[in-house]
């Protein structure tokens, strides 16, 4: 599952600390906390479909070098979601509201492939804060922390690089967004986009 319920939040060090610890020997490099890359307070979190103790209003959201958290001082409850299981991230300025839009893969790890016909169990979130110019940093910092959560090559996937495309034979999509729509994508690129009835669509 994507999303994993937590009851309270582990320890976080600044960049600094952390440049600091590189510079000596720790007795463990195993015990060396997550680095903590950007904190907002005053977040509410939406998804869709509901889950059972995810949705809150302002809480604190963590990005961090490891996973994205977010938590709630008045419940002692929140969630933990690993970068791998965040498909797409964008900055969405919907009607409703702009926040920040995920959409999350749910697939059992080690389950079957899903059939090609049939979409992965997928859940949407939308991360609203009190002051909306927050967006970008924490578009910006979601960004970098999950570019260093590369997905994992496969086997059959090894060499593609060096395969020949036939300029004259093949065709690739564009996108044409608006200069007010900006997306991230990290994993697969999904084109649910392109069906004006899907309900991945944040827009």
């Amino acid at each position: 599952m994507a999303i994993s319920l937590i009851d309270s939040l582990p320890a976080f060090i600044s960049v600094a600390d952390h440049h600091a610890l590189q510079t000596s020997t720790p007795a463990s490099f195993a015990d060396i906390p997550s680095v903590l890359r950007l904190q907002k307070d005053g977040v509410d979190v939406l998804f869709d479909p509901p889950m059972e103790g995810g949705d809150a209003k302002q809480g604190s959201l963590y990005i961090t070098e490891s996973a994205l958290f977010y938590f709630s001082q008045t419940t002692s409850k929140g969630f933990r979601i690993e970068y791998p299981s965040i498909t797409l991230h964008a900055i969405s300025r919907a009607a409703s509201g702009p926040s920040i839009y995920c959409q999350l893969d749910e697939s059992v790890p080690g389950a079957a492939p899903q059939p090609e016909d049939e979409d992965a169990p997928m859940r949407e979130m939308n991360l609203t804060p009190t002051d909306t110019s927050n967006l970008d940093i924490i578009f910006e910092t979601l960004s970098f922390c999950a570019s260093l959560h590369p997905d994992p090559i496969d086997d059959e996937d090894e060499g593609d690089d060096d395969a020949f495309l036939d300029p004259d034979s093949t065709t690739f999509e564009t996108f044409n967004g608006t200069g007010e729509e900006e997306l991230s994508e990290v994993g697969r690129v999904r084109s649910d986009f392109a069906n004006d009835s899907s309900r991945y669509r944040p827009y």
